[in-house]
């Protein structure tokens, strides 16, 4: 079985050296007729080739390029409504004869949609009618009956990544535009969410510089925090966590001696609230820390902290 895998995973990986080699300038004009259109690229295709589209659709969609998937039958049967005479469609037909594709040739033609073929045969029915054709032409497909679209399929799907790619370069597509689109993932909440948003304001934990070492234990326990405030919220002298608690405790094990000003941290990090989490969390890793307090660095007042465990 191992063996037989790894022949799927060498013939279709020969067949996308095969593809990426037949690349040419057709693919620079496609690249540029889709910045240059006012609409949306609708992708079409049925059967494999329309679960590939879906699949093409939804990551042009999600990288800045409105798109979305239509089905043949459904378009023949009313959902042409839905394509704008300024957008693109894309066709998938490996065999580019595909009959509920070519059904829709006329139409598009009539409502003078630019129209980007993507078929496996330069000569077929779909190639002939397109503006601009992207040659997925493969020289075996991985099943062994050369009946199940493996290859070819996987072929065709790279074409639309590497379409969807340098849309993304040329329109300088950034991780926060990928977050705009994502709100919902962790990238879209790190590059959406602000500090202000997830910080911890109730409970924050307070001790005096005078405080005893049962004071602070107890302090810091009840704030769940691992860590203590040494000061108030107008003016932090400083914190003490847990790590410095123990490296206090294993210097002295006499606690009746321990004072907070020898083992406090007296520069802790500050962040504005207004700052996003990803910041905020980039800044936890470069100084590898687990805290931060919300405020101003300034006048070292807080209004909150932020700590990774918020998450």
């Amino acid at each position: 079985m191992k063996d037989i895998a790894k022949r799927v995973f060498a013939i279709e990986i020969e067949s996308l050296r095969y593809v990426a080699n037949a690349i040419d300038d057709e693919f620079n004009r496609v690249v540029e007729a889709i910045l240059n259109t006012n609409g949306k690229l609708i992708v079409i295709g049925i059967g494999k080739s329309g679960i590939i589209g879906k699949k093409i659709a939804a990551t042009l969609a999600s990288t800045g390029t409105p798109s979305f998937f239509l089905h043949p039958g459904e378009a023949f049967h009313g959902d042409l409504g839905m394509v704008g005479v300024n957008d693109m469609v894309i066709l998938i037909s490996y065999s580019g004869e595909t009959d509920e594709v070519l059904k829709l040739i006329p139409f598009l033609q009539w409502n003078k949609n630019t129209i980007i073929g993507i078929t496996g045969n330069p000569e077929s029915t779909v190639a002939k009618n397109s503006h601009h054709h992207l040659n997925i032409s493969i020289k075996q497909e991985a099943c062994p009956l050369a009946l199940a679209p493996t290859s070819s399929t996987t072929a065709a799907l790279v074409m639309g990544d590497a379409l969807a790619v340098a849309l993304m370069e040329s329109r300088q597509f950034q991780q926060e535009d990928f977050a705009r689109f994502h709100p919902g993932g962790s990238l879209g909440r790190k590059l959406i969410v602000k500090v202000k948003d997830l910080m911890r304001t109730d409970n924050i934990p307070f001790v005096t510089e005078n405080a005893s070492f049962t004071d602070l234990l107890l302090r810091m326990s009840e704030g769940r925090l691992g860590m203590v405030i040494v000061g108030d919220a107008g003016h932090v002298k400083g914190i003490v966590t847990d790590g410095d608690l123990r490296r206090a405790l294993v210097r002295n094990r006499d606690t009746s001696t321990l004072k907070i000003a020898d083992m406090m941290t007296i520069s802790p990090v500050f962040i504005s609230e207004d700052e996003f989490i990803h910041r905020a969390e980039q800044l936890m890793m470069e100084k590898k820390i687990t805290t931060v307090l919300v405020g101003s660095a300034a006048d070292r007042s807080i209004s909150g902290i932020y700590q990774i465990y918020n998450q």
